[in-house]
């Protein structure tokens, strides 16, 4: 098997060591500054003895090396940095995600894509679109992610092992993300039986901030480890076909009353992408906060559609 991930910054470099470790394909890294993903992918090598991984790594800055590819992964594109507002962002990722994802149609038809890159869940779109690949084969990594958050901020209120906290976060990846704090559990006992109301809603607020709390510490960045863990577990899912349950931002075309949008849902991963998306009754409270976050989304598209009217 043969993955591919464009962008050899520090999520697409965490997410090959990661990747690597599982022993489950052979590794591509593609970026455009000449000598990074080489390096990287040299270095990665070299550490293969000491942690025991036996895929080749192979890094380049040519584009026809991901030809092949069961899975690519997209986390090119540049972070927000200070005095930069949305819409700078938003053209200058959706540039470099519109070349990968036309890149990966030629190259690579049948694979399977998760995005990374921010604005996640309207690069979602963006790459779909230049793809022209089935709804089911383009995903975002978002909803591993803010679960992951929410389940170690779980763990480390209660003093358990974060491995025994499930958890499930809905809606776009932003402040707007919806923790359903009704299907989160610890060893099978429902969350709200070990902690009062307004000490899971102060774990909430945590983990709709979390990527902006790891960016406050780290002044010059923003988080790779828990970002290049959660692209593995969703890689491994699709590699091994797993059918594993995990939230992500998939398509939706009416499930929980959404249509035309990329939104973060239960969804199982296998072989061929999305395999389905799983809808959870909701109550009011929850499907108000989904709408919320899911116009947020929205927002982001209507801007999309004045960035690509600019460069028609």
């Amino acid at each position: 098997m043969k993955v591919s991930v464009i962008g050899a910054g520090n999520v697409g470099a965490k997410a090959v060591y990661y990747i690597a470790e599982k022993n489950i394909a052979d590794i591509v890294m593609v970026d455009v500054v000449d000598g990074l993903a080489g390096s990287k992918a040299m270095d990665f090598l070299h550490a293969a003895p000491l942690r025991g991984y036996e895929v080749r790594i192979r890094g380049t800055t040519d584009f026809g090396e991901i030809e092949g590819s069961d899975v690519v992964v997209i986390t090119a594109g540049i972070a927000r940095k200070p005095g930069m507002d949305r819409m700078d962002l938003l053209k200058t990722n959706v540039g470099i995600a519109a070349q990968a994802a036309r890149e990966i149609a030629f190259r690579a038809p049948n694979a399977v894509v998760i995005v990374v890159t921010n604005p996640l869940d309207v690069i979602s779109m963006v790459v779909l679109r230049e793809t022209g690949f089935a709804l089911r084969k383009v995903v975002g990594m978002a909803g591993v992610l803010d679960s992951t958050r929410f389940r170690w901020f779980i763990a480390e209120k209660l003093g358990v092992w974060p491995g025994d906290v499930q958890a499930m976060v809905l809606g776009g990846h932003g402040d707007e993300m919806v923790p359903l704090t009704r299907y989160t559990s610890v060893g099978g006992i429902p969350l709200d039986q070990l902690l009062d109301a307004p000490g899971i809603e102060a774990l909430v607020k945590r983990t709709r901030t979390g990527g902006v709390e790891i960016v406050s510490l780290l002044k010059t960045g923003s988080a790779f480890y828990a970002p290049g863990a959660s692209v593995a577990k969703m890689v491994e899912a699709v590699i091994k076909d797993e059918r594993r349950l995990f939230p992500a931002s998939a398509y939706l075309r009416g499930e929980y009353g959404f249509r035309d949008i990329y939104l973060g849902v239960p969804v199982v991963m296998g072989r061929n992408g999305v395999e389905r998306i799983v809808e959870l009754p909701l109550t009011d409270g929850e499907r108000k906060s989904l709408n919320d976050s899911a116009e947020a989304v929205r927002k982001g598209l209507a801007e999309l559609s004045t960035v690509m009217g600019e460069k028609a």
